[in-house]
């Protein structure tokens, strides 16, 4: 069994407001939830306008799996959400 972990630094510009942010950031987190069937989660920044750290968690038998599934997260935000800059990546393996 393997877990996967994504980190993701995301920069959110022109958000003026807390509920500015949350009003773009929920629409991007039920879509890759549904899109991407990952468990996902604001973690960090939670009171930084123009900022947020998303995590993401999938679990499969195989590492090859989680590893390319978590890749295509983030090639399919950059592609499909541009009006979100994404600043950093990190995936985890355990």
């Amino acid at each position: 069994m393997s877990v996967g972990i994504l980190t993701l630094q995301i920069q959110l510009p022109g958000c003026k407001s807390l509920k500015e942010k949350r009003s773009r950031l929920k629409p991007l987190i039920s879509r890759l939830r549904k899109e991407f069937n990952v468990s996902i989660a604001e973690l960090e920044r939670l009171d930084d306008w123009d900022t947020a750290i998303i995590g993401c968690a999938l679990i499969s038998n195989e590492n090859q799996h989680v590893q390319s599934s978590l890749q295509t997260v983030c090639h399919w935000i950059n592609k499909n959400w541009p009006d979100i800059t994404l600043l950093d990546d990190r995936i985890e393996i355990i």
